[in-house]
């Protein structure tokens, strides 16, 4: 006996893509294949902390990250 019901769900199909190595799935039904855009605006600068300043504070303040 099976459990299956008489009518099967839509499903992802896989998609020969030509000229490429890799193969592509059809979206999943009822959602959204657009891909997720960055970050709508840009962050505000830090904000200064109050209180006493050291002499490298300013420096580190204006350097970013290598990873942002």
């Amino acid at each position: 006996m099976t459990d299956e019901p008489d009518t099967p769900e839509p499903r992802q199909r896989v998609v020969r893509v030509s000229g490429s190595r890799r193969a592509r799935l059809t979206p999943v039904p009822g959602s959204d294949p657009e891909p997720e855009s960055g970050p709508a605006g840009v962050s505000p600068p830090p904000t200064r902390p109050k209180g006493a300043r050291g002499p490298n504070d300013d420096q580190l303040m204006r350097d970013v990250p290598p990873h942002y």
